[in-house]
């Protein structure tokens, strides 16, 4: 894996490096200036930019790497996003988001969403109030069924906590193109999803197939994840500096070229890259600002992207 750092070095322009204060001197962006997106079931606004904790938030709630997490979600929240997205089966994810929004005093500020990963529903009922638990939360916004496991009894059960009160949205998630059919499926077969995450990206191009033409014709929010490929983004253009046409989209680095090529589609609700890495959290809410790429311009990132 490329490290993303090498691709930060002097590739932020002095226009996009401004006053993100204290956190992170010398390093800024407009929080006013956020993209939002409605979620189609609700009409509720939500900024495109949000943050994934799969393998980075999976460390131990007491422990040093704690100190570079809390400034992520800060960063966040100052750039005025709110979503965070987490999973039992990531370890010690939940636990930590939990305890990271006690820490930054983010009650009632972030939008959580978690998933459900069990066969049966008294082994799902577990599970969902284990997350309440570890979420410190009385309420969490959405709760997705992960990687499809035992979808429909695992919907009936969110169908009744959403009556209750106790969830807001309910979703399915995968991470694979070749689950993209299944979810598909599920899509067409359940009329009251309010969300499917998947992958996408400008290297995972196959929902823009059937998938997010489908979400867009259906009124269907969606959650992406993996855009940098986990990493593997990096490594392709590696060798390649900054396109100058990059200005033209008021891109400053290859991750916000590269998340930017993901927001340009307008099916797509908001994206969700993983970091561990405050400076990276900053990177990644530029991305959510200013212009977006027209038609030409995304050719000419997958034409970078080779």
């Amino acid at each position: 894996m490329f490290p993303r750092r090498q691709f930060l070095q002097g590739s932020l322009s002095m226009a996009a490096l401004a006053a993100l204060g204290p956190l992170l001197p010398g390093m800024s962006f407009a929080a006013d200036s956020l993209i939002r997106r409605a979620i189609p079931s609700s009409g509720e606004p939500l900024p495109v930019i949000g943050l994934g904790t799969s393998r980075t938030f999976n460390v131990d709630p007491d422990g040093a790497e704690m100190g570079d997490l809390l400034e992520v979600l800060r960063l966040l929240l100052a750039g005025d996003a709110r979503l965070i997205d987490t999973a039992p089966s990531y370890g010690n994810a939940e636990r930590v988001t939990g305890e990271l929004k006690a820490r930054a005093n983010a009650e009632g500020k972030l939008f959580l969403a978690t998933k459900v990963s069990s066969t049966g529903r008294a082994a799902g009922e577990r599970q969902i109030e284990d997350s309440f638990k570890a979420l410190q939360s009385e309420n969490i916004d959405l709760i997705q069924v992960h990687n499809l496991q035992d979808t429909a009894t695992q919907l009936q059960l969110l169908r009744e906590l959403k009556e209750q009160g106790r969830v807001r949205y309910i979703g399915v998630t995968h991470y694979l193109e070749s689950a993209h059919d299944d979810l598909l499926a599920v899509l067409q077969k359940e009329q009251d999803i309010d969300f499917v995450r998947f992958n996408y990206s400008v290297g995972e191009r196959n929902a823009e197939r059937r998938l997010l033409p489908y979400c867009a014709d259906k009124g269907i929010a969606t959650l992406i994840n993996r855009p940098f490929l986990r990493g593997q983004a990096f490594a392709r253009v590696r060798q390649q500096p900054l396109p100058d046409w990059a200005a033209e989209i008021d891109a400053t680095s290859w991750a916000q070229l590269l998340l930017k090529f993901i927001l340009a589609d307008p099916a797509v609700t908001a994206v969700i890259p993983a970091t561990s890495t405050p400076r990276y959290m900053a990177d990644n809410l530029l991305a959510g600002q200013g212009r977006l790429p027209d038609a030409r311009q995304r050719q000419l990132i997958v034409d970078a992207f080779g």
